[in-house]
């Protein structure tokens, strides 16, 4: 929390703004900025909500909301998200941090014995590129069907309406890269 005084400041001095002009803009006195600034107080949601509009940017940006993948680009084992599991029993993990300015996400897939993509990972626009870590996978990709082993890729435009179904006797992965994000 008491980085969000130096996010402030930042943001306002890259606009250069002047302390007094953006206490004026958010109707606050300058003294009572000054201590935001300074930590030495914390704002109202009311009064953060306005300095963000003010400085043209968002709550969660004050706040820090991105900083994880900035300052943390690293997901372990331990740390990968669970995302959603369909009824078939696909189920997705995501391996990166969240990010709003991501412009790619990385994705697990892992694929019961005869599940597919069912309600999961549904691309309207953007790319996206897929490697099989495990198993065998049948991809059907613009009414061709695929059959994928392990170390195999494929790519193609998310716009293709596209399934992948795990066609081997036990678990497959795959290791699925969107760009733009799917959740």
């Amino acid at each position: 929390m008491n980085r969000i005084g130096e996010r402030i400041k930042k943001k306002r001095e890259l606009l250069n703004l002047h302390l007094n002009e953006l206490a004026k803009k958010v109707e606050i006195s300058p003294s009572a900025l000054s201590q935001i600034e300074n930590s030495k107080s914390f704002p109202s949601i009311f009064t953060l909500k306005s300095i963000a509009d003010a400085l043209h940017t968002s709550i969660g940006d004050l706040v820090g909301e991105n900083d994880s993948m900035t300052n943390n680009p690293v997901v372990y084992k331990s740390d990968i998200k669970y995302i959603d599991q369909n009824p078939a029993g696909t189920t997705i993990f995501l391996l990166s941090n969240h990010d709003t300015n991501k412009q790619m996400d990385t994705y697990l897939v892992r694929f019961a014995k005869a599940s597919g993509l069912d309600g999961l990972l549904k691309g309207k626009h953007g790319q996206i590129f897929c490697h099989v870590l495990s198993g065998e996978i049948r991809f059907d990709l613009n009414d061709k069907n695929y059959f994928l082993r392990q170390g195999d890729n494929i790519y193609f435009n998310a716009k293709l309406p596209c399934n992948a179904i795990n066609t081997s006797d036990g678990i497959s992965e795959m290791l699925w890269v969107q760009s733009p994000s799917a959740y």
